[in-house]
């Protein structure tokens, strides 16, 4: 055993690491990519893309204490989705399409088949959102966490010509406000659903409620993050969009304000879409108020799309070719003084 063995870093787990992941990276490829697994920097030419006037986009987001039910669960290959899909989502929402990716996992034993199944997760993501795993780093520090633990978080960048992206001026007043359903709570709001489940209560998280249709608590609280970029990116191609909201942690009450700026206001029909049963399940069990779940989760939609009145019929269209749900939320109006960007009723 070498002495950074005995520090309690094995090398030979990272290397046999990178001899498991191989294969889920290569088949991250996309146009652009340079080099190979193994550099000290992932590459991209962007030039291959053809881009008159291009900004980059980038972003950057973990995983946050969902970790915690999954490591809970040993359950960790729908984990590197979440890390994915809170990256590229984030760029989508400038109207940007993601070109690549890079993961970071921070653990205290480098266990290379549970670290696998992760980047697994996060190679599936990348194929959803064509985006390319360029890069990443595995870090082994036995100090900093218990055997079992780790961190998981990533960085994406993507690209846009600069006359397309989208900004805060381009929502108008009569915009109509479309909405893409959640697949749940995505990565959000786990803090509040953590005590709520095992502070307030002592849940099972393999009970399975008459509300989960069969599912166990724990199926449904790590339901993967969607991913947007298939569904949405040809609306942003075709110019159809005014503005992107991306509904992460502060719900739809601190997201939504962020897509337009502040002469409008979001009117929002409570009605107008299916909140899904775990918010319900949360709401009741965490006797929580309308204010708490609009104020931390999604409440059943993961992105709203600013559109004007006269694109309505064409963006539905698309949607409904590519098997995209959606709903109608609302519109965005002139704001009245001294009210907020969003009413809810």
């Amino acid at each position: 055993m070498s002495r950074y063995q005995d520090a309690g870093v094995d090398v030979n787990a990272g290397y046999e690491l990178v001899n498991k992941i191989k294969k889920d990276v290569e088949a991250t490829a996309r146009l652009g990519v340079l080099g190979t697994l193994g550099s000290f920097g992932g590459m991209f030419d962007l030039s291959a893309l053809k881009i008159s006037n291009p900004v980059l986009v980038s972003g950057t987001d973990g995983v946050g204490t969902k970790l915690i039910l999954a490591q809970m669960l040993n359950k960790h290959e729908t984990i590197g989705i979440d890390c994915v899909a809170m990256c590229v989502n984030d760029i989508l929402a400038q109207g940007a399409e993601p070109l690549y990716f890079l993961d970071y996992i921070a653990t205290g034993h480098n266990e290379p088949a549970k670290m696998a199944e992760i980047v697994s997760g996060v190679a599936h993501g990348c194929k959803q959102a064509n985006c390319a795993l360029i890069g990443g780093e595995t870090a082994e520090m036995p100090d900093m966490y218990t055997k079992d633990e780790y961190d998981v978080a990533g960085f994406a960048t993507g690209v846009a010509e600069k006359e397309n992206l989208l900004t805060r001026d381009m929502p108008q007043e009569n915009d109509v406000l479309i909405a893409l359903p959640s697949s749940g709570l995505h990565s959000n709001g786990f803090s509040l659903v953590r005590q709520i489940l095992f502070k307030m209560h002592q849940i099972n998280l393999n009970d399975c409620p008459d509300i989960f249709d069969g599912k166990t608590v724990g199926e449904v609280v790590l339901t993967p993050t969607r991913i947007y970029v298939a569904s949405v990116l040809p609306l942003i191609r075709k110019r159809l969009l005014h503005g992107i909201s991306h509904i992460t942690g502060g719900g739809l009450i601190e997201n939504l304000p962020r897509m337009f700026n502040d002469s409008l206001q979001a009117q929002i029909e409570i009605n107008s879409w299916e909140v899904l049963p775990i918010f319900k399940y949360l709401k009741n069990l965490g006797d929580l108020s309308q204010a708490d779940c609009y104020e931390t989760f999604n409440m059943g939609i993961g992105l709203v799309m600013a559109v004007a009145p006269e694109d309505y019929a064409e963006v539905t269209k698309l949607l409904t070719e590519a098997k995209e749900r959606f709903y109608r939320i609302g519109q965005l109006k002139k704001r009245p003084e001294n009210e907020s960007k969003i009413t809810i009723k």
